[in-house]
């Protein structure tokens, strides 16, 4: 469960940049975002009640005046994971901070168990897609008229192999 506010993972990009546990001060920055990267975003109701479930693991990198620019949400079920979100202010895309929240959230599966990651992703979304397949995500399915606003499939992905980054 996500209740700190205290960077843990330190790293350098365009500026210096950490990750952490979301907490609920992050709540609103996160819906922000979320607001900008996605047609159909999750309302800031959706983030609070993740803060509080103990499947949930919510991490956000944040710039030096410990603001949010990206975040990422994943969720355990036994030993499956799912990615449920990533994104990252518009801004900072190209920067790897999407990369490292990934990176992030491979370990945090890694250590609690989890032997396989699934995720969604639009099939339009080329630079996303990229990026899953090299850290050795591979198409396992389609879900048809998954996404809204603009109406897209979704591929689903899936990582079985341990992280060794």
């Amino acid at each position: 469960m996500a209740t700190r506010c205290r960077p843990s993972d330190a790293f350098e990009g365009a500026e210096a940049l950490s990750l952490r546990d979301a907490c609920e001060a992050d709540v609103a920055a996160m819906a922000r975002i979320e607001a900008v990267a996605f047609s159909d975003p999750w309302p800031a109701s959706a983030f609070s009640g993740l803060l509080e479930a103990s499947h949930a693991m919510i991490t956000v990198a944040v710039d030096a005046t410990n603001e949010p620019v990206g975040y990422c949400v994943l969720l355990a079920a036994a030993d499956e994971g799912e990615i449920a979100n990533i994104a990252v202010v518009p801004s900072r895309r190209g920067q790897g901070v999407g990369a490292r929240l990934l990176d992030n959230a491979l370990r945090s599966a890694e250590h609690v168990g989890i032997r396989s990651v699934y995720l969604e992703v639009r099939t339009s979304n080329h630079a996303a897609r990229d990026l899953y397949a090299s850290r050795g995500f591979l198409a396992v399915g389609r879900r048809r008229a998954y996404y809204r606003n603009p109406l897209e499939d979704a591929l689903v992905l899936r990582r079985t192999e341990p992280v060794s980054q």
